[in-house]
């Protein structure tokens, strides 16, 4: 596809060339559709912890950490595992059965909370999130605990949140 300077072009904030199926640590943020407060609502807060929580039982590969979801977003680490390699005391996995990577498993957990949210306020095929999502690779252990903290300060912070409409105003 050649490129068009006329129409507009999103930005990628993807580190080139990096495998975002590799084992390690990934800090994500989502965002309601229209940063609308969707999650205020608690059968809507528990349908997307349901989805975040489901993601490690169809994918072996995952495990999770530290997440809250806001009223008009979600922030979450979620851990990738190459299952494939065995412990000392474990065998190898199937190592055909292909490996999710990060967008696809975002995707996933994007689609299945959305499919609950719609069916719980009846409005099947109404976006729930915007599109992408915002990810960073976790490095070093120090900067996991920065972003675990920035995760559990979250909801107390939610007053100057520039993710909060109210903060618009």
């Amino acid at each position: 596809m050649s490129y068009v300077p006329e129409r507009r072009h999103r930005r990628t904030i993807r580190l080139p060339g990096y495998d975002y199926a590799s084992s390690g640590a990934y800090f994500v943020t989502l965002v309601a559709k229209d940063r609308e407060c969707l999650f205020e609502n608690d059968a809507n807060r528990a349908a997307v912890e349901r989805a975040w929580l489901a993601l490690p039982a169809t994918n072996t590969h995952v495990k999770l950490d530290t997440y809250v979801v806001m009223p008009n977003h979600f922030h979450g680490i979620l851990w990738l595992d190459d299952p494939r390699r065995g412990g000392s005391r474990t065998a190898p996995t199937d190592a055909s059965k292909p490996r999710k990577p990060l967008g696809r498993l975002i995707g996933a957990f994007k689609t299945t909370s959305t499919k609950a949210i719609n069916l719980l306020r009846d409005s099947p095929g109404v976006p729930v999130w915007q599109r992408n999502y915002y990810e960073r690779v976790i490095r070093n252990e120090d900067e996991l605990n920065r972003v675990r903290q920035y995760i559990l300060d979250n909801p107390a912070n939610w007053d100057e949140d520039v993710e909060n409409p109210a903060t618009k105003a």
